[in-house]
Protein backbone atom coordinates (compact mmCIF):
# COMPACT_ATOMS: atom_id res chain seq x y z
CA UNK A 1 0.00 0.00 0.00
CA UNK A 2 3.01 2.53 0.87
CA UNK A 3 4.41 2.01 -2.85
CA UNK A 4 0.86 2.06 -4.48
CA UNK A 5 0.32 5.67 -2.52
CA UNK A 6 4.11 7.02 -2.74
CA UNK A 7 3.52 6.58 -6.44
CA UNK A 8 0.28 7.92 -6.80
CA UNK A 9 1.20 10.89 -4.79
CA UNK A 10 4.26 11.26 -7.26
CA UNK A 11 2.14 10.86 -10.50
CA UNK A 12 1.07 14.53 -9.69
CA UNK A 13 3.87 16.47 -7.70
CA UNK A 14 7.25 17.98 -8.05
CA UNK A 15 9.83 15.45 -6.83
CA UNK A 16 10.93 17.77 -3.94
CA UNK A 17 7.70 17.55 -2.10
CA UNK A 18 7.75 14.11 -1.07
CA UNK A 19 9.45 13.11 2.11
CA UNK A 20 9.79 9.03 2.52
CA UNK A 21 13.73 8.83 4.30
CA UNK A 22 13.01 7.53 7.54
CA UNK A 23 14.69 9.52 9.55
CA UNK A 24 13.54 13.14 8.24
CA UNK A 25 9.98 12.13 8.54
CA UNK A 26 10.47 11.51 11.98
CA UNK A 27 10.94 15.04 12.86
CA UNK A 28 7.58 15.48 11.19
CA UNK A 29 5.48 13.10 14.00
CA UNK A 30 4.94 14.83 16.66
CA UNK A 31 4.27 18.81 17.75
CA UNK A 32 5.27 19.95 21.17
CA UNK A 33 2.57 18.08 23.54
CA UNK A 34 3.75 15.84 26.18
CA UNK A 35 1.75 12.92 26.77
CA UNK A 36 0.53 12.46 23.11
CA UNK A 37 1.13 9.29 21.27
CA UNK A 38 2.67 10.00 17.73
CA UNK A 39 2.60 7.12 14.80
CA UNK A 40 5.12 6.77 11.98
CA UNK A 41 3.82 8.46 8.97
CA UNK A 42 4.43 6.43 5.45
CA UNK A 43 5.30 9.68 3.10
CA UNK A 44 5.97 13.16 4.00
CA UNK A 45 4.55 15.93 1.40
CA UNK A 46 5.06 19.89 1.49
CA UNK A 47 2.70 21.36 -1.24
CA UNK A 48 3.48 24.42 -2.60
CA UNK A 49 -0.06 24.93 -4.34
CA UNK A 50 -3.49 24.82 -3.71
CA UNK A 51 -3.59 22.55 -6.55
CA UNK A 52 -1.19 20.07 -5.14
CA UNK A 53 -3.24 19.91 -1.69
CA UNK A 54 -6.37 18.89 -3.93
CA UNK A 55 -4.32 16.16 -5.32
CA UNK A 56 -3.01 14.71 -2.31
CA UNK A 57 -6.70 15.02 -0.75
CA UNK A 58 -8.13 13.00 -4.18
CA UNK A 59 -5.40 10.68 -3.70
CA UNK A 60 -6.03 10.05 -0.28
CA UNK A 61 -9.55 9.41 -0.78
CA UNK A 62 -8.83 7.19 -3.37
CA UNK A 63 -6.89 4.79 -1.31
CA UNK A 64 -8.29 5.74 2.02
CA UNK A 65 -5.41 6.88 3.43
CA UNK A 66 -5.65 9.12 6.50
CA UNK A 67 -3.97 12.55 6.12
CA UNK A 68 -2.57 14.54 9.37
CA UNK A 69 -2.47 18.71 8.27
CA UNK A 70 0.90 20.20 10.14
CA UNK A 71 1.84 23.84 10.25
CA UNK A 72 4.99 24.63 12.24
CA UNK A 73 4.15 21.89 14.56
CA UNK A 74 4.75 24.78 17.68
CA UNK A 75 1.22 23.37 19.06
CA UNK A 76 0.78 21.56 22.27
CA UNK A 77 -2.42 19.48 22.25
CA UNK A 78 -0.88 16.59 19.81
CA UNK A 79 -2.95 17.51 17.32
CA UNK A 80 -0.37 17.64 14.53
CA UNK A 81 0.74 14.53 15.55
CA UNK A 82 1.43 11.71 12.70
CA UNK A 83 -0.73 8.02 13.13
CA UNK A 84 0.65 5.17 11.73
CA UNK A 85 0.81 5.05 7.76
CA UNK A 86 -0.41 8.52 7.37
CA UNK A 87 0.03 11.29 5.03
CA UNK A 88 1.80 14.25 6.88
CA UNK A 89 0.78 17.40 4.87
CA UNK A 90 3.23 19.90 5.67
CA UNK A 91 1.70 23.41 4.96
CA UNK A 92 5.12 25.66 5.36
CA UNK A 93 5.80 25.95 2.24
CA UNK A 94 2.47 27.90 1.19
CA UNK A 95 3.63 30.83 2.48
CA UNK A 96 3.27 34.01 0.65
CA UNK A 97 1.23 36.92 2.16
CA UNK A 98 -0.75 37.60 -1.02
CA UNK A 99 -2.47 40.60 -0.47
CA UNK A 100 -2.23 43.61 1.83
CA UNK A 101 -5.30 46.25 1.51
CA UNK A 102 -5.24 49.21 3.80
CA UNK A 103 -8.34 50.28 2.18
CA UNK A 104 -10.58 47.69 3.10
CA UNK A 105 -8.14 46.59 6.09
CA UNK A 106 -7.48 43.10 5.37
CA UNK A 107 -4.79 40.75 4.13
CA UNK A 108 -4.76 37.82 2.43
CA UNK A 109 -2.29 34.87 2.99
CA UNK A 110 -1.41 31.31 2.84
CA UNK A 111 -1.17 28.89 5.71
CA UNK A 112 2.77 28.48 6.35
CA UNK A 113 2.98 32.47 6.37
CA UNK A 114 4.84 33.48 10.06
CA UNK A 115 2.84 35.14 12.29
CA UNK A 116 5.36 37.28 12.99
CA UNK A 117 5.70 37.79 9.74
CA UNK A 118 2.76 38.89 8.88
CA UNK A 119 2.47 40.90 11.72
CA UNK A 120 5.50 43.31 10.38
CA UNK A 121 4.55 43.47 6.98
CA UNK A 122 1.32 44.86 7.92
CA UNK A 123 2.66 47.18 10.21
CA UNK A 124 4.89 48.59 7.60
CA UNK A 125 1.84 49.47 5.97
CA UNK A 126 0.68 51.11 9.60
CA UNK A 127 -1.44 48.24 10.17
CA UNK A 128 -1.75 45.52 12.96
CA UNK A 129 -2.83 41.99 13.16
CA UNK A 130 -3.36 41.38 16.63
CA UNK A 131 -3.30 37.54 17.42
CA UNK A 132 0.16 37.63 18.86
CA UNK A 133 0.77 33.98 20.76
CA UNK A 134 3.67 33.22 22.68
CA UNK A 135 5.30 31.03 19.48
CA UNK A 136 4.67 33.59 17.30
CA UNK A 137 7.99 34.20 15.78
CA UNK A 138 7.78 30.17 14.81
CA UNK A 139 3.97 29.64 14.53
CA UNK A 140 2.02 29.46 11.33
CA UNK A 141 -1.09 31.31 10.22
CA UNK A 142 -2.19 27.93 9.37
CA UNK A 143 -1.76 26.44 12.74
CA UNK A 144 -3.31 29.80 14.86
CA UNK A 145 -6.19 29.21 12.60
CA UNK A 146 -6.69 25.58 13.12
CA UNK A 147 -5.90 25.99 17.43
CA UNK A 148 -7.81 29.05 17.22
CA UNK A 149 -5.06 30.23 18.88
CA UNK A 150 -4.65 33.55 21.26
CA UNK A 151 -1.90 35.57 22.56
CA UNK A 152 -0.68 38.39 25.02
CA UNK A 153 -3.55 41.44 23.50
CA UNK A 154 -6.67 39.12 23.94
CA UNK A 155 -7.95 41.26 26.44
CA UNK A 156 -8.70 44.23 24.33
CA UNK A 157 -8.31 42.65 20.73
CA UNK A 158 -9.58 39.31 20.86
CA UNK A 159 -8.70 35.89 19.49
CA UNK A 160 -7.71 34.31 15.82
CA UNK A 161 -11.52 33.49 15.22
CA UNK A 162 -12.54 37.50 15.56
CA UNK A 163 -10.38 38.61 13.18
CA UNK A 164 -10.39 35.46 10.29
CA UNK A 165 -13.02 36.68 7.73
CA UNK A 166 -13.07 34.11 4.61
CA UNK A 167 -11.26 30.62 3.87
CA UNK A 168 -10.25 28.87 0.97
CA UNK A 169 -10.63 24.93 2.46
CA UNK A 170 -9.53 21.73 0.38
CA UNK A 171 -12.03 18.97 2.04
CA UNK A 172 -11.48 15.76 2.18
CA UNK A 173 -12.54 14.62 -1.68
CA UNK A 174 -10.17 17.28 -2.80
CA UNK A 175 -12.98 19.79 -3.41
CA UNK A 176 -12.09 23.32 -2.80
CA UNK A 177 -14.59 25.46 -0.55
CA UNK A 178 -15.03 29.13 -0.44
CA UNK A 179 -16.03 30.40 2.76
CA UNK A 180 -16.89 34.35 4.04
CA UNK A 181 -16.28 37.28 2.44
CA UNK A 182 -13.65 40.05 1.94
CA UNK A 183 -16.70 42.66 2.86
CA UNK A 184 -16.65 44.68 6.27
CA UNK A 185 -20.26 42.94 6.99
CA UNK A 186 -21.47 39.92 5.99
CA UNK A 187 -24.46 37.16 7.25
CA UNK A 188 -25.12 34.78 4.02
CA UNK A 189 -25.69 31.71 5.11
CA UNK A 190 -24.21 29.53 7.80
CA UNK A 191 -20.99 30.79 9.32
CA UNK A 192 -18.58 28.07 7.87
CA UNK A 193 -15.83 30.38 8.41
CA UNK A 194 -15.63 30.13 12.11
CA UNK A 195 -16.76 26.30 12.01
CA UNK A 196 -13.45 25.95 10.53
CA UNK A 197 -11.40 27.73 13.02
CA UNK A 198 -10.08 25.80 15.99
CA UNK A 199 -11.32 22.72 14.10
CA UNK A 200 -7.57 21.16 14.14
CA UNK A 201 -7.71 20.01 10.68
CA UNK A 202 -10.45 17.56 11.52
CA UNK A 203 -12.87 19.38 8.50
CA UNK A 204 -10.42 20.36 5.71
CA UNK A 205 -7.33 21.68 4.64
CA UNK A 206 -7.10 25.68 4.99
CA UNK A 207 -5.18 26.65 1.84
CA UNK A 208 -5.42 30.97 2.10
CA UNK A 209 -7.43 32.97 4.47
CA UNK A 210 -8.57 36.75 4.63
CA UNK A 211 -8.12 37.92 8.08
CA UNK A 212 -9.02 41.47 9.65
CA UNK A 213 -6.50 44.20 10.19
CA UNK A 214 -6.64 47.22 12.58
CA UNK A 215 -5.00 50.74 12.47
CA UNK A 216 -1.43 50.24 14.09
CA UNK A 217 -2.48 51.50 17.90
CA UNK A 218 0.13 54.00 19.87
CA UNK A 219 3.16 52.17 21.48
CA UNK A 220 2.48 50.56 24.59
CA UNK A 221 3.68 51.43 28.32
CA UNK A 222 3.44 48.89 31.06
CA UNK A 223 3.22 48.38 34.53
CA UNK A 224 4.56 45.67 36.66
CA UNK A 225 2.59 45.08 40.03
CA UNK A 226 3.59 42.97 42.84
CA UNK A 227 1.47 40.83 45.59
CA UNK A 228 1.87 39.18 48.26
CA UNK A 229 -1.29 36.90 47.29
CA UNK A 230 -3.02 35.03 44.42
CA UNK A 231 -6.30 36.34 46.06
CA UNK A 232 -4.89 39.74 46.00
CA UNK A 233 -3.37 39.55 42.31
CA UNK A 234 -7.34 38.22 41.12
CA UNK A 235 -9.06 40.94 43.49
CA UNK A 236 -6.77 43.82 41.57
CA UNK A 237 -7.68 41.87 38.07
CA UNK A 238 -11.56 41.92 38.94
CA UNK A 239 -11.18 45.50 40.14
CA UNK A 240 -9.35 46.64 37.24
CA UNK A 241 -11.57 44.95 34.68
CA UNK A 242 -14.95 46.35 36.96
CA UNK A 243 -13.20 50.08 36.49
CA UNK A 244 -14.34 50.11 32.31
CA UNK A 245 -10.64 50.28 31.53
CA UNK A 246 -9.29 48.01 28.65
CA UNK A 247 -5.66 47.45 29.16
CA UNK A 248 -3.58 45.99 25.54
CA UNK A 249 -1.92 43.21 27.94
CA UNK A 250 -3.42 41.64 31.17
CA UNK A 251 -0.43 39.17 32.61
CA UNK A 252 0.14 37.45 35.58
CA UNK A 253 2.95 35.25 37.01
CA UNK A 254 2.95 32.91 39.74
CA UNK A 255 6.07 32.72 42.06
CA UNK A 256 7.14 30.18 41.13
CA UNK A 257 7.48 31.57 37.64
CA UNK A 258 8.91 34.28 38.59
CA UNK A 259 11.78 32.88 40.18
CA UNK A 260 12.05 30.21 37.01
CA UNK A 261 12.74 33.80 35.12
CA UNK A 262 15.18 35.31 37.53
CA UNK A 263 17.46 32.33 37.46
CA UNK A 264 17.65 31.86 33.94
CA UNK A 265 17.70 35.90 32.92
CA UNK A 266 18.73 37.06 36.33
CA UNK A 267 15.94 40.20 35.55
CA UNK A 268 16.17 40.99 39.04
CA UNK A 269 12.42 40.56 39.45
CA UNK A 270 10.79 40.42 43.43
CA UNK A 271 11.88 36.51 44.28
CA UNK A 272 9.41 37.32 47.72
CA UNK A 273 6.37 37.71 45.17
CA UNK A 274 3.56 35.23 45.17
CA UNK A 275 1.81 36.66 42.31
CA UNK A 276 3.38 39.41 39.71
CA UNK A 277 0.95 41.17 37.70
CA UNK A 278 1.93 43.16 34.66
CA UNK A 279 -0.62 45.58 32.60
CA UNK A 280 -0.15 47.59 29.71
CA UNK A 281 -2.14 50.33 27.97
CA UNK A 282 -1.98 51.60 24.22
CA UNK A 283 -4.13 54.31 24.35
CA UNK A 284 -3.76 57.86 23.87
CA UNK A 285 -3.15 58.85 27.39
CA UNK A 286 -1.11 55.89 28.74
CA UNK A 287 0.40 57.31 31.71
CA UNK A 288 -2.82 58.15 33.26
CA UNK A 289 -4.55 54.87 32.43
CA UNK A 290 -0.80 53.27 34.25
CA UNK A 291 -1.34 55.87 36.83
CA UNK A 292 -5.26 55.02 37.35
CA UNK A 293 -4.65 50.76 37.31
CA UNK A 294 -1.24 51.40 39.88
CA UNK A 295 -3.63 52.95 42.17
CA UNK A 296 -6.46 49.88 42.13
CA UNK A 297 -3.70 47.54 42.23
CA UNK A 298 -2.75 49.61 45.47
CA UNK A 299 -6.30 49.67 47.11
CA UNK A 300 -5.78 45.42 46.58
CA UNK A 301 -2.99 45.52 48.38
CA UNK A 302 -0.18 45.55 45.64
CA UNK A 303 2.78 45.72 47.87
CA UNK A 304 4.86 47.67 45.52
CA UNK A 305 3.66 49.15 41.51
CA UNK A 306 6.43 49.82 39.21
CA UNK A 307 5.19 51.96 36.29
CA UNK A 308 7.82 51.83 32.94
CA UNK A 309 8.94 55.09 32.15
CA UNK A 310 9.15 54.52 28.11
CA UNK A 311 8.51 51.83 25.81
CA UNK A 312 11.86 50.33 25.87
CA UNK A 313 11.65 49.56 29.71
CA UNK A 314 8.12 48.20 28.99
CA UNK A 315 9.43 45.88 27.01
CA UNK A 316 12.09 44.93 29.10
CA UNK A 317 8.85 44.39 31.73
CA UNK A 318 7.24 42.16 29.34
CA UNK A 319 9.95 40.05 28.52
CA UNK A 320 9.95 38.45 31.58
CA UNK A 321 6.49 37.28 30.96
CA UNK A 322 7.74 36.01 27.14
CA UNK A 323 10.33 33.86 28.93
CA UNK A 324 7.90 32.52 31.32
CA UNK A 325 7.33 29.01 29.65
CA UNK A 326 11.11 28.48 28.64
CA UNK A 327 12.42 29.25 31.97
CA UNK A 328 10.08 26.98 33.62
CA UNK A 329 11.22 24.47 30.75
CA UNK A 330 14.77 24.84 32.13
CA UNK A 331 13.17 23.85 35.77
CA UNK A 332 13.32 19.71 35.24
CA UNK A 333 13.73 17.65 31.50
CA UNK A 334 10.33 17.66 30.65
CA UNK A 335 7.07 19.83 30.79
CA UNK A 336 3.25 19.54 30.10
CA UNK A 337 2.09 22.45 29.51
CA UNK A 338 -2.04 23.18 30.82
CA UNK A 339 -4.27 25.57 28.78
CA UNK A 340 -7.52 25.83 31.23
CA UNK A 341 -9.60 28.91 31.50
CA UNK A 342 -11.77 30.09 34.00
CA UNK A 343 -13.67 32.94 34.92
CA UNK A 344 -11.63 36.32 36.16
CA UNK A 345 -13.13 36.61 39.30
CA UNK A 346 -12.18 32.84 39.99
CA UNK A 347 -8.34 33.08 38.92
CA UNK A 348 -6.99 33.25 43.08
CA UNK A 349 -8.93 30.27 43.08
CA UNK A 350 -7.14 28.54 40.31
CA UNK A 351 -3.60 29.47 41.55
CA UNK A 352 -4.67 28.71 45.13
CA UNK A 353 -5.50 25.07 43.93
CA UNK A 354 -2.54 24.74 41.49
CA UNK A 355 -0.38 25.13 44.46
CA UNK A 356 -2.09 22.52 46.50
CA UNK A 357 -1.64 20.35 43.55
CA UNK A 358 1.69 20.97 43.23
CA UNK A 359 2.72 20.19 46.69
CA UNK A 360 0.18 17.10 46.89
CA UNK A 361 2.10 15.50 44.21
CA UNK A 362 5.54 16.81 45.18
CA UNK A 363 6.66 18.96 41.77
CA UNK A 364 6.99 22.02 40.79
CA UNK A 365 4.32 23.94 38.85
CA UNK A 366 4.56 27.32 37.81
CA UNK A 367 1.09 29.31 36.60
CA UNK A 368 1.34 32.18 33.84
CA UNK A 369 -1.40 33.43 32.55
CA UNK A 370 -3.58 36.26 30.57
CA UNK A 371 -5.12 37.45 33.16
CA UNK A 372 -7.47 39.64 31.60
CA UNK A 373 -9.56 36.56 30.06
CA UNK A 374 -8.85 33.99 32.74
CA UNK A 375 -6.61 31.98 30.82
CA UNK A 376 -4.67 30.43 32.78
CA UNK A 377 -1.15 28.07 31.95
CA UNK A 378 0.00 25.71 34.85
CA UNK A 379 3.65 24.35 33.42
CA UNK A 380 3.72 21.22 34.91
CA UNK A 381 7.85 20.32 35.34
CA UNK A 382 9.04 16.97 35.59
CA UNK A 383 11.73 14.57 34.81
CA UNK A 384 10.44 12.01 32.21
CA UNK A 385 13.29 9.58 33.04
CA UNK A 386 11.88 8.85 36.44
CA UNK A 387 8.63 6.47 36.02
CA UNK A 388 7.14 7.39 39.48
CA UNK A 389 7.83 11.26 38.51
CA UNK A 390 6.06 10.64 35.10
CA UNK A 391 3.13 9.22 36.56
CA UNK A 392 3.03 12.02 39.14
CA UNK A 393 2.99 14.52 36.48
CA UNK A 394 0.12 13.09 34.24
CA UNK A 395 -1.87 12.70 37.46
CA UNK A 396 -1.47 16.35 38.45
CA UNK A 397 -2.47 17.46 34.81
CA UNK A 398 -5.67 15.78 35.32
CA UNK A 399 -6.45 17.32 38.39
CA UNK A 400 -5.78 20.62 37.11
CA UNK A 401 -8.24 20.35 34.21
CA UNK A 402 -10.64 19.14 36.89
CA UNK A 403 -10.02 22.04 39.01
CA UNK A 404 -10.76 24.34 36.01
CA UNK A 405 -13.97 22.79 35.38
CA UNK A 406 -14.97 22.70 39.02
CA UNK A 407 -14.05 25.98 38.67
CA UNK A 408 -16.87 27.02 35.87
CA UNK A 409 -14.15 27.28 33.34
CA UNK A 410 -12.84 25.35 30.08
CA UNK A 411 -10.33 22.60 29.45
CA UNK A 412 -8.53 24.84 26.11
CA UNK A 413 -8.47 28.50 25.92
CA UNK A 414 -6.40 28.65 22.98
CA UNK A 415 -4.10 25.21 22.79
CA UNK A 416 -7.23 23.27 21.55
CA UNK A 417 -8.28 19.49 22.05
CA UNK A 418 -5.69 17.52 19.85
CA UNK A 419 -4.94 13.96 21.43
CA UNK A 420 -4.61 15.23 25.13
CA UNK A 421 -7.64 16.88 26.36
CA UNK A 422 -10.19 14.60 24.00
CA UNK A 423 -11.40 12.71 26.92
CA UNK A 424 -11.44 16.13 28.96
CA UNK A 425 -13.94 17.71 26.24
CA UNK A 426 -16.34 14.65 26.62
CA UNK A 427 -16.97 15.68 29.72
CA UNK A 428 -17.27 19.71 29.58
CA UNK A 429 -19.59 19.50 26.48
CA UNK A 430 -21.50 16.40 27.26
CA UNK A 431 -22.91 13.31 25.11
CA UNK A 432 -25.68 15.71 23.38
CA UNK A 433 -23.26 17.67 21.79
CA UNK A 434 -20.39 15.79 21.41
CA UNK A 435 -23.32 13.56 18.94
CA UNK A 436 -23.64 16.78 17.38
CA UNK A 437 -20.33 17.84 16.77
CA UNK A 438 -19.38 14.16 15.05
CA UNK A 439 -22.49 14.39 13.13
CA UNK A 440 -20.46 17.61 11.51
CA UNK A 441 -17.55 15.92 11.50
CA UNK A 442 -19.19 12.66 8.91
CA UNK A 443 -20.73 15.75 6.72
CA UNK A 444 -17.21 17.36 5.98
CA UNK A 445 -15.27 14.20 6.39
CA UNK A 446 -17.48 10.70 5.83
CA UNK A 447 -14.68 8.74 5.41
CA UNK A 448 -12.89 9.52 8.58
CA UNK A 449 -8.97 10.74 6.99
CA UNK A 450 -8.68 13.95 8.04
CA UNK A 451 -6.62 14.22 10.99
CA UNK A 452 -8.05 11.10 12.69
CA UNK A 453 -8.06 10.34 16.67
CA UNK A 454 -8.27 14.13 16.85
CA UNK A 455 -10.37 16.05 19.26
CA UNK A 456 -12.95 13.26 19.77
Amino acid sequence: MRDELISALAAGLPEDTLVTDPDVMASYARDMASFSPAGAPAVVVLPRTVEQVRHVMRTATALRVPVVPQGARTGLSGAANAVDGCVVLSLTRMDRILEIDPVERIAVAEPGVVNAVLSRAVAERGLYYPPDPSSWEQCTLGGNIGTGAGGLCCVKYGVTAEYVLGLDVVLADGRLLRTGRRTAKGVAGYDLTRLFVGSEGTLGIVVKAVVALRPAPPRQLALVAEFGSAAAASDAICRIMESGRTPSLLELMDGTTVRAVNAMARMGLPESTEALLLAAFDTADPAADLAAVGAVCEAAGATEVVPAADAAESEMLLQARRLSLTALERVSTATMIDDVCVPRGRLGDMLDGVAAIAKKYDLTIGVCAHAGDGNTHPVVCFDARDEDETRRARESFDEIMELGLGLGGTITGEHGVGLLKKDWLARELGPTAVELQRGVKAVFDPLGLLNPGKVF
